[in-house]
């Protein structure tokens, strides 16, 4: 449930902070009064791509911020399947939006991608008018009707903490496979070097014995002159 919504320096408003309580809201006023803006504000929040004319005229950034109550929406297996920052019953959605044609997208203050607020959002929110599809049509939506009918709730969750076990357990595999490539490398590096010095029979001290021909020679063009 949306709780609360801030709006600053969004097309024509400044600043605006609406608080919302359980229950049925409506919203109305006449033609022009900024219903839609208000709404098109709330579609920032939830994934829409930004426009310049976002940003309120002769200002450099506008910020869009939900907050929202979560505990009726089962959504940890979400956060934990995307790696988001669950962080409890409430979650805050922001959208920063600059005049460069810059933005940003935020769950709880962590920076991630505008289809993961895409994503969260759709779970969250249900926008539509006139020859916009509902959410019936989203499959997430309808496993979920399907999981409230069927009272499977507690095994999605065991299945959904198994699944992100065993991703967590891929990704594990997946860098310490990468680590064993590269320690094989080094190893090969090593051996090659090690076979090199081998071969040359250095000498004690001929590490020094060879730096000073060298130095030797570098000035040998000056000492020629």
């Amino acid at each position: 449930m949306l709780k609360r919504l801030t709006i600053e320096n969004y097309a024509l408003i400044d600043s605006l902070q609406i608080c919302f309580d359980k229950g049925f809201t409506v919203i109305t006023g006449e033609t022009g009064a900024g219903k839609s803006i208000i709404l098109g504000a709330l579609s920032l929040i939830l994934g829409q791509r930004a426009d310049l004319r976002h940003v309120k005229q002769d200002e450099t950034r506008c910020v869009i911020e939900g907050l929202f109550d979560i505990s009726a929406y089962r959504l940890k297996p979400l956060f934990d399947e995307h790696e988001w920052v669950y962080e409890g019953d409430e979650c805050i959605l922001r959208r920063e939006i600059w005049s460069t044609g810059r933005s940003r997208a935020f769950i709880n203050d962590s920076p991630v991608y505008l289809n993961d607020l895409k994503l969260l959002g759709e779970q969250l929110i249900d926008i539509h008018s006139q020859h916009q599809n509902l959410s019936l049509n989203d499959n997430r939506f309808q496993l979920n009707v399907v999981d409230l009918l069927a009272d499977t709730s507690k095994e999605r969750e065991r299945y959904s903490e198994a699944y992100a076990s065993y991703r967590a357990a891929v990704k594990a595999l997946r860098e310490l496979s990468e680590q064993y490539r590269r320690n094989r490398e080094e190893e090969d590096y090593l051996r090659f070097q090690y076979t090199s010095l081998t071969e040359a029979a250095l000498e004690e001290e001929e590490q020094v014995r060879l730096e000073e021909e060298l130095e030797a020679l570098t000035h040998s063009e000056e000492i020629k002159s």
